[in-house]
């Protein structure tokens, strides 16, 4: 077995290293953008008059690392060649997404909204796969370049990961869907040009089929925007919003109807196993600073480093932080050689102990900083309040082990068993 990188990906680090030191590091560093990213972080992001959503100097910085990292090509690394990118593999992104992570806070890979020089666009992949011809023309290429933006509207007030039991329903009125219903925690709506909302078409509450994904414009009758849920982690881009009587065309089908959910989880699977890897490298990160301070500073007249209170909780973390980028390396490798329903367990394993990992560590750092870990003049809040949102979004830790342990005995994929 061989455990190395492959050479290309690792000259691709090396240079994506230097296009991020020579072109991302000093716009951060101009026009007092550190705000962003120093210990003002939070209040210069947030218009907090105004819902809690982000600024527009803060989102028109973002758009200007979006184009300096599209125009070197890095943009769209992980995206097809026919809509513009290299074509990378998922141990591509696994190991990107781990290396950017671990370069700690930045422009380069911002935790908040989750924007990067390397883009993740799990909704790019969705139209690739499901979208109909008209539908990947009209998107793909507008939402790369944010001329369009796209919600995703699942959650509903009461029902999150029992998706199979939501109650937003769409009815059949001639050529078009009348939608009525209520989505929270919707994301992206304070820019989203258009939602895709999950509706039940037909069936019973707790069916998996007999729902569909519609397309729809917010500027639609009917559509609203209530307001905007604040967060652990802000600004907020997580709304609140009803559907009274919206009436869509029959193109606005995304994907077949009744096959909704398909489109659900290929969303959530997209980003699984890069939520890991980027798990992985903040976690990294935490602990490299963290063993870097203790080394540094004398209490009692010795360094930190020399107790053991401080050396073994940091030792216990690096030994995770080794098996679990390990786990997640295979798996990344695997998905791209194996049908992703066999080793979806495995994407599970990567993402519940990653997400735990990078809170533990965060959680860690701040106490071996001690006060000053607790400022934030550090960054070790910043990463655990926005990794600490992946414990729940997206599949919650119960979800994820819920799926390992449906492979486990039995109860689904390759080796469910028959059942009376």
């Amino acid at each position: 077995m061989d455990f190395e990188l492959p050479a290309k990906l690792r000259t691709r680090l090396a240079e994506l290293d230097h296009f991020i030191d020579t072109e991302i590091v000093p716009l951060q560093q101009q026009d007092d953008n550190e705000r962003f990213f120093d210990h003002r972080r939070e209040f210069s992001r947030t218009d907090f008059d105004n819902g809690g959503t982000p600024r527009p100097e803060w989102e028109a910085l973002l758009g200007e690392m979006f184009d300096r990292a599209d125009r070197a090509g890095w943009l769209r690394y992980g995206l097809p060649e026919e809509v513009g990118g290299s074509g990378g593999s998922n141990l591509d992104m696994a190991v990107i997404r781990e290396h950017l992570a671990a370069r700690g806070l930045g422009l380069h890979n911002d935790l908040q909204n989750e924007s990067s020089v390397v883009g993740n666009f799990p909704f790019v992949h969705m139209f690739l796969a499901f979208g109909t011809p008209r539908q990947r023309e009209e998107f793909v290429e507008d939402m790369l370049t944010r001329r369009k933006r796209v919600g995703f509207g699942l959650t509903e007030p009461e029902h999150g990961s029992d998706a199979t039991w939501l109650e937003t329903t769409a009815r059949r009125d001639g050529d078009d869907w009348i939608i009525n219903g209520r989505k929270r925690f919707n994301s992206g709506m304070h820019t989203a040009t258009h939602d895709v909302v999950f509706a039940r078409t037909s069936g019973e509450p707790g069916q998996a089929r007999d729902i569909t994904a519609f397309i729809v414009p917010t500027d639609t009758a009917g559509f609203t925007v209530d307001f905007h849920w604040w967060t652990f982690n802000m600004p907020t881009d997580h709304a609140e919003v009803t559907l009274a009587d919206v009436r869509v065309p029959s193109s606005a089908v995304f994907g077949e109807v009744g096959e909704g959910l398909a489109l659900a989880q290929h969303f959530v699977h997209e980003n699984r196993i890069r939520q890991a890897a980027s798990g992985v490298g903040a976690a990294q990160y935490c602990i490299d600073r963290s063993v870097a301070y203790a080394g540094e500073r004398v209490a009692f007249g010795q360094p930190l480093a020399a107790r053991q209170a401080v050396q073994w909780p940091l030792v216990e973390l690096q030994t995770d932080a080794e098996l679990v980028r390990t786990l997640v390396r295979k798996t990344a490798w695997q998905l791209d050689r194996t049908d992703h329903a066999l080793i979806s367990d495995k994407v599970s394993m990567c993402n519940y102990r990653a997400n735990r990992l990078v809170c533990e560590a965060a959680d860690r750092a701040m106490q071996v900083h001690g006060g000053m870990g607790y400022t934030r003049h550090l960054p070790f809040e910043h990463i655990y309040r926005h990794h600490r949102r992946y414990r729940i979004t997206e599949g919650t830790e119960e979800i994820q082990l819920r799926k390992v342990a449906g492979y486990l005995f039995g109860f689904a994929g390759p080796g469910k068993r028959a059942r009376a």
